[in-house]
């Protein structure tokens, strides 16, 4: 009989995990081996600092952030006093599973199926890995943190089913040397409905690779063959292809996160990915944090309702943020003409500090009021079209 069992070793699930084996608790950790989200592995300095991320998880350092739009304008924002790092979600979740066996988080190999409940609480049946059998693993809460389209929201959480999402498919490749205008310091954000119609896509360094992908809510959408033709554009159709990854990405947190029994989501099981921006390390981890924190909280209570706490912990600090990169997606996303407009806003200057400012610091910064007020009326001025689509 464990604590907690969390299904789930990505990085919401590994923190959760080790959070609670530091803070004394027994805890279980269940995890489908050999898996690999497709993530262009960004991670801001308030997530290496808050959860002690060492620089050899660093496969690189960026520096830029360029905008290309469909038309093929490009805009470099400058990362000013500072850098986005880099991971490889390879060895990147590995690391954080580790870290949480050596916290004492025991690790279990296997496939979720389902929950059961006796008498005792309920019971964790998964397929074991090495030997194909079922097994069960008996707890007194459970934490969900199997990603998007989630089998424990699924089954346990109400609206779990419902979650919508992104098709995201990215293929890691050899870094260029020479080809194309390839910078391993800069990300490149490519806003063309060829490749997206209603999302982005990307080229992230990784040191000695580079993740290329794209995403979309469109099911007719070819990935694969979006991710080429994104490939052939960028000069990089002769960079050997190292692996290909693909996932479903929720893009909206779930309205409740716990089933007001025994279980609690976190994570991309709860939809904590970023609108816009599809940033989801960062969320996760703070997912896998705040659902450890409830799951203490329920433990030293014995009050079920004490689970709620995960999303009202997450909501009080970024539920603004998230409202504000919902309504920048639905306002610019929805076709060319609109992405570029939103290129020429990123042409501004308070544009990119304040973006850049919010995403190192996670909130939104309201120090400059003169450049918040001419930021909004520049957007009010693109979305009304009152000035052509390439003024900036």
């Amino acid at each position: 009989m464990y604590d907690v069992i969390v299904v789930g070793g990505g990085p919401a699930g590994a923190t959760a995990a080790e959070d609670l084996a530091r803070s004394g608790h027994t805890v279980a950790l269940l995890d489908r081996a050999g898996r690999i989200k497709p993530c262009g592995g960004a991670i801001p300095p308030r997530l290496i600092t808050d959860f002690n991320i060492p620089e050899s998880q660093l496969v690189a350092k960026v520096t830029t952030a360029r905008m290309i739009s469909p038309t093929g304008r490009k805009v470099d924002i400058p990362i000013e006093d500072g850098f986005v790092g880099m991971v490889d979600r390879a060895f990147f979740d590995e690391f954080l599973r580790a870290r949480a066996a050596s916290a004492g988080a025991r690790r279990l190999t296997g496939t979720y199926r389902r929950i059961e409940r006796d008498e005792n609480g309920p019971r964790v049946i998964y397929r074991d890995k090495a030997d194909g059998t079922e097994k069960s693993v008996s707890a007194k809460l459970i934490i969900g943190a199997d990603g998007a389209r989630s089998n424990v929201a699924r089954d346990e959480v109400p609206g779990g089913a419902e979650i919508p999402y992104v098709i995201a498919y990215h293929e890691i490749i050899e870094a260029p040397t020479g080809q194309g205008d390839y910078d391993p310091l800069r990300c490149d954000v490519i806003y063309d409905g060829r490749i997206s119609p209603d999302f982005y896509g990307w080229i992230f360094p990784h040191g000695n690779s580079a993740s290329v992908g794209m995403g979309s809510m469109v099911r007719e959408v070819d990935v694969k063959q979006a991710t080429a033709d994104l490939r052939a554009a960028s000069g990089l159709t002769d960079c050997e292809t190292l692996r290909r990854e693909g996932a479903p990405i929720p893009l909206k947190p779930l309205d409740r996160w716990d089933n007001g029994r025994d279980v609690v989501l976190a994570g991309d099981s709860a939809g904590v990915v970023a609108p816009s921006s599809g940033e989801g390390i960062y969320y996760a981890m703070v997912g896998g944090r705040v659902a450890a924190t409830a799951a203490a909280a329920c433990l030293a209570s014995g009050r079920v309702r004490d689970l709620r706490l995960a999303r009202q912990l997450f909501m009080r600090e970024h539920k603004t943020v998230f409202r504000v990169l919902a309504s920048m997606q639905k306002a610019y996303y929805r076709s060319d003409e609109r992405r570029e407009r939103f290129v020429s806003l990123c042409h501004d200057v308070d544009v990119q500090r304040l973006t850049f400012e919010a995403y190192m610091n996670k909130k939104l910064v309201h120090a400059r009021p003169m450049a918040h007020l001419k930021i909004g009326l520049k957007n009010l001025a693109h979305l009304t079209g009152l000035v052509p689509a390439a003024r900036t």
